[in-house]
């Protein structure tokens, strides 16, 4: 059988996406994901490999702020304070998937892609990142892309959202 065309484009994404899947499948290491601003992109970039059923526990698309509380748990006190936009709740979306997953490992995207949204304080191009881990331990990331184009905010945070998962698969 011919070899089928991949819904995802960008040939270096899928390579890490493999290598990924590969690295955690060895390790019975499992996977949720938390997405807002990405919508499903990572876990879709994911399912895209062969073999991925045995690493992506589940994703969670949690583009509203009512998706967030009800299906991860975030607290909306945090959702007020801080805007969905934030570091506590990128923290929040990963923790509430793990604790509503049975993944080792969970990450979480929340950010601006534009074209609109954007303010002073929170401006396009601005993602918020998280890992979290089962045992507890949680990296925060920032990432400040610009107002560089929605399809590339959003492939640029996927790009960092690898990164995360890469550094726990490898211990790094």
């Amino acid at each position: 059988m011919d070899a089928q065309p991949s819904l995802f484009a960008d040939a270096e994404l899928l390579r890490r996406a493999h290598a990924l899947v590969a690295t955690c499948a060895g390790l019975g290491l499992k996977i949720a994901t938390a997405e807002s601003c990405t919508g499903g992109l990572l876990a879709g970039l994911l399912t895209e490999i062969p073999g991925s059923s045995a690493v992506l526990d589940r994703g969670f698309v949690t583009y509203s702020n009512d998706a967030k509380r009800d299906m991860l748990g975030v607290d909306p006190e945090l959702l007020s304070l801080y805007g969905a936009v934030s570091a506590p709740v990128a923290r929040a979306m990963a923790e509430g998937a793990i604790v509503h997953s049975r993944a080792a490992i969970a990450v979480s995207v929340t950010g601006v892609a534009g074209p609109g949204g954007g303010s002073f304080d929170k401006p396009v191009g601005l993602v918020h990142f998280a890992r979290c881990e089962r045992d507890g331990q949680t990296v925060l990331r920032e990432m400040r892309f610009g107002d560089i184009g929605r399809a590339f905010v959003r492939r640029a945070a996927l790009g960092v959202a690898l990164e995360l998962l890469e550094a726990r698969a490898t211990g790094l």
